[in-house]
C-alpha cells in the first residue's frame, strides 16, 4: 500500500480511522482505501450517513455563530477530526477576528493535518489528547497558550461522545470539563441515537456493527441518556432536538430524513 505524502510517519494506514471515515463522508481527500471500504460498508446499511455528517457540521456552524453572538470568543473543540471546509476556526474567526480555537483529537492523522492547516494562525491550535482524560486536555500547554478558562468558553463535543463507551464513563469526563469552565460557558453537543433514523433499529444496527468491527464501537444512546450530559447546564431553546431543528437558518437542512438521525443541543453553565 503506497503511503501518500500527507500521511504522517508512524501511522498504520492499514487500519481504518473514525476521523478519516468522517472525512470521506464529507467529501474530503484525507482518507485511505481502508477507510473508504469501512465507510462504504457502513453506508450499505445506512445510505444516508453523509447527510447525517453534513447535518452535524451545519449545526456546529450555527452553534459557533450563536456563541459569538452571545459574546463568547473561545472555543474548545474535542474530537475535532480532520479539518474540513467550514471548520470551527473559520466560522468563529469570520464572525469575530479575535476568536481563539483549540482543537483536540487523539487521532495522530487528525492532529498532523490540523497542524498543517493551522500553520500561521496564531489564534488556533491543536492538542493531542483524549476526551476520556479531561485532565490531559485541561493541562495541555496549548490550552494554557490559547484559552483563558476564567472566562466563558464554548465546549464543542460534536459527534464524539457516541464513540465513548459506558465503561469509560463519558458522563464523568463531561462533568470534569464542565467544572473547569467559567460560568456562562456553553456546551455544544451532538450524539447519535436510534431515535430519528429513518430505518428500523435492526437495519441501522448493521452500521453500528461496522464500527464495532473496526474497534471503534458506536454507542447509540436515547434522548434521555443524551440529556444527562447537560447536567449542570441550563438547556437553551429549543432544547435537545434533531440536528436540523436547532435554530435552523433555512429549510434546506430539513429536506433529507437522514438529517434527523441523532440529537443536538446547547446548554449554558450557570
Amino acid at each position: 500500500m503506497e503511503r501518500p505524502a500527507w500521511a504522517p510517519q508512524g501511522i498504520d494506514i492499514s487500519v481504518p480511522s473514525v476521523s478519516r471515515i468522517y472525512d470521506y463522508y464529507l467529501g474530503g481527500s484525507h482518507n485511505f482505501e481502508v477507510d473508504r471500504e469501512a465507510a462504504r460498508e457502513a453506508m450499505r446499511f445506512m445510505p444516508g450517513l453523509p447527510k447525517v455528517m453534513q447535518a452535524n457540521r451545519a449545526f456546529m456552524r450555527r452553534a459557533v455563530r450563536f456563541a459569538v453572538s452571545e459574546g463568547i470568543t473561545q472555543f474548545l473543540d474535542i474530537g475535532s477530526g480532520i479539518p474540513t471546509f467550514g471548520n470551527v476556526h473559520e466560522v468563529a474567526q469570520a464572525a469575530s477576528p479575535e476568536a481563539r480555537v483549540l482543537y483536540v483529537d487523539h487521532d495522530s492523522v487528525a492532529v498532523a493535518h490540523s497542524r498543517a492547516v493551522l500553520e500561521g494562525n496564531e489564534l488556533a491550535g491543536i492538542a493531542a489528547a483524549d476526551l476520556r482524560k479531561p485532565h490531559d486536555i485541561l493541562n495541555a500547554p496549548e490550552t494554557a497558550q490559547l484559552l483563558d478558562l476564567s472566562k466563558p468558553v464554548a465546549l464543542l463535543l460534536v459527534a464524539v461522545l457516541h464513540f465513548v463507551e459506558n465503561q469509560d464513563d463519558p458522563y464523568k469526563a463531561v462533568a470534569e470539563l464542565r467544572d473547569a469552565l467559567a460560568p456562562g460557558s456553553l456546551l455544544v453537543l451532538t450524539h447519535a441515537s436510534y431515535e430519528g433514523i429513518p430505518l428500523s433499529e435492526e437495519e441501522a444496527g448493521g452500521t453500528v456493527g461496522v464500527y464495532r468491527s473496526i474497534k471503534n464501537p458506536l454507542v447509540m444512546r436515547s434522548r434521555e441518556e443524551i440529556t444527562g450530559f447537560f447536567d449542570g447546564y441550563t438547556m437553551l431553546e429549543p432544547g435537545l432536538v434533531p440536528m436540523p431543528l436547532w435554530r435552523p437558518e433555512n429549510d434546506a437542512d430539513q429536506e433529507d430524513p437522514y438529517a434527523f438521525s441523532g440529537f443536538a443541543g446547547v446548554g449554558r453553565k450557570a
